[in-house]
């Protein structure tokens, strides 16, 4: 699928009401979606005919996504009920049965659960506000457990040093695939400007192989 085209049939996913504070529900945009996705899939392969994981999926946009371009099967992930139910409807809406949704809080779940379930995840995690502190971290550990291919995530610029660190601690390779630039609308009551401009990384977290790794 084209990229034109992929961006243009991700406008139509229907996103949040009423987001929620405490879950830090901003949906990811159709525009910056769309170019993850075919990046994850022209460049890395790392989508069709795999099992792909979204963790924290909201409304859907990047598993439904993932689905259009080919995924063998994609599981969308969420604590919040209200978002898996947009995310059912949207996926009923484009004929999309290689979605499978999974309500679960990720900060409960037990070590090695899920551990290598996944070719490729994907995600958009919480960036982690005072109340959710680490949240983001919390993500990208559970993930790199979950996936044996690759993880993709965003993340705020910001926190570049402290993510590859964190990732060398664990044992994982990171790429910036990109830098975006993530406007995040006066989505809540308390934001005073229309739209804030806020600096994101794009990237990619790999599992070396054994011969890499012994060259280390």
């Amino acid at each position: 699928m084209k990229l034109k085209e992929l961006e243009s049939c991700l406008q139509e996913v229907d996103v949040f009401e009423d987001p929620k504070v405490l879950l830090e529900q901003y949906p990811t945009t159709p525009h910056i979606a769309a170019c993850m996705l075919h990046t994850i899939d022209t460049r890395y392969n790392d989508i069709q005919g795999k099992l792909i994981g979204d963790l924290g999926c909201g409304c859907g946009v990047l598993s439904i996504g993932a689905a259009m371009v080919g995924a063998s099967l994609c599981v969308g992930v969420d604590i919040d009920e209200d978002a898996l139910l947009i995310c059912s409807q949207n996926a009923e809406e484009f004929e999309l049965n290689n979605i499978d949704l999974v309500q679960c809080d990720l900060g409960s779940v037990e070590e090695g659960m899920w551990n290598k379930q996944f070719d490729t995840i994907i995600m958009n995690p919480p960036f982690g506000t005072k109340r959710n502190k680490g949240i983001d971290m919390m993500f990208l550990k559970l993930a790199l457990g979950m996936a044996t291919d690759a993880v993709y995530s965003l993340h705020k610029t910001s926190t570049r040093d402290h993510i590859q660190k964190k990732a060398k601690e664990w044992g994982a390779d990171v790429e910036v695939v990109a830098e975006l630039r993530f406007d995040l609308p006066a989505t809540y009551k308390f934001h005073k400007q229309k739209s804030v401009d806020i600096e994101v990384d794009f990237l990619r977290f790999s599992h070396p192989t054994k011969s890499q790794a012994s060259k280390r």
